[in-house]
């Protein structure tokens, strides 16, 4: 008989796929860590990372209002962004972690005073306190230092990416990150852009080991879409091979890619822009290198953007869960 319990979860990336998927995964367990990366340079969080010397705070506090209330007046307040002035275009809750920063002993702590204070559902962890830069390799043999960068240069040259690094290569990863991975029931990466969200959490040192080693139940989670500047061109497979490549082992078994159907204009808006979509099995078969592709509906529709849907991604997840392990969903 199965055992009935809340799982324990662990998620790992950056910028919007990863908070569109804590939405929709709070309502299944409150035992959620949320691991993020930490290379952002640009936008409002590389300002702050710039003049105060912090870690970027902008997906850490995405990830916090993810997993916060949705009605909360507070969270409503993190989002909030000024109009003008010196401060035009920053974010309170980007202003809010850097000054619960300068009150702390590390950024990891201020994380964790924000998410107390909003009672969110989990915890927020960057999966390094390092201060660390994205290194990217071309094809054509040049680098380019810093994630802002990395898109730009890419598309004038007009070459792919053929590995990123940290800089400094060696970044320690937090013992509350190697824990939370330790303990893990299931271990969820992506969705988010592969080469600055998703693979940036895979070399800091520790933490692919460790998700080597988890009997947990390990899942990636596939883009909708490809992406400009990254990964234009890119099978299901070729996104597989990198992560693999760059943690140096398996990190995961299973894929779920998106089956549902996109709205045709919204193909070809971004067909405009260089992407397409991510959808079926190159070879007709249910598998790439050994990992299973796992289809499903997990597309919002009636968006002007090709994005998950949070509630519809967090029940797959349960879904494969639920299937492959000895354990029933609380609730259930």
């Amino acid at each position: 008989m199965k055992s009935t319990v809340m799982p324990s979860i662990a998620c790992l990336g950056g910028g919007t796929g990863l908070s569109t998927m804590l939405r929709g995964l709070k309502k299944y367990s409150e035992n959620i860590t949320a691991i993020v990366a930490v290379t952002d340079d640009g936008g409002g969080s590389g300002v702050l990372r710039r003049e105060l010397g912090i870690l970027p705070p902008g997906d850490i506090r995405n990830c916090i209002q993810a997993l916060a209330d949705d009605e909360n007046l507070m969270t409503r307040l993190l989002n909030y962004r000024f109009r003008d002035g010196s401060l035009a275009g920053q974010s309170f809750g980007n202003l809010l972690l850097a000054a619960m920063n300068g009150i702390s002993d590390s950024f990891d702590e201020a994380a964790a005073r924000v998410g107390e204070a909003l009672a969110i559902t989990g915890r927020v962890l960057p999966v390094t306190n390092d201060n660390v830069a994205l290194l990217a390799e071309l094809e054509d043999g040049s680098t380019v230092l810093g994630e802002s960068h990395i898109q730009e240069v890419k598309e004038r040259r007009c070459c792919r990416i053929k590995r990123v690094a940290l800089n400094p290569r060696h970044a320690r990863a937090l013992d509350q990150c190697i824990t939370a991975l330790e303990e893990a029931d299931l271990i969820v990466m992506g969705p988010g852009s592969l080469y600055t969200s998703v693979i940036p959490n895979l070399l800091v040192d520790g933490v692919p080991e460790v998700i080597e080693r988890s009997r947990a139940v390990k899942l990636y989670v596939c883009n909708i879409m490809t992406q400009p500047g990254e990964t234009e061109g890119y099978t299901i497979s070729d996104h597989i091979n990198a992560i693999f490549a760059h943690a140096g082992r398996r990190v995961f078994d299973r894929c779920i890619v998106n089956s549902g159907a996109l709205a045709q204009e919204l193909v070809e808006k971004y067909a405009r822009a260089g992407a397409w979509p991510l959808c079926a099995p190159e070879n007709g078969g249910g598998c790439g290198g050994g990992v299973e592709y796992i289809y499903a509906d997990v597309a919002s529709s009636g968006t002007e953007q090709a994005r998950h849907d949070p509630m519809k991604l967090a029940r797959e997840i349960m879904r494969v869960y639920r299937l492959h392990s000895d354990t029933k969903l609380y609730g259930e």
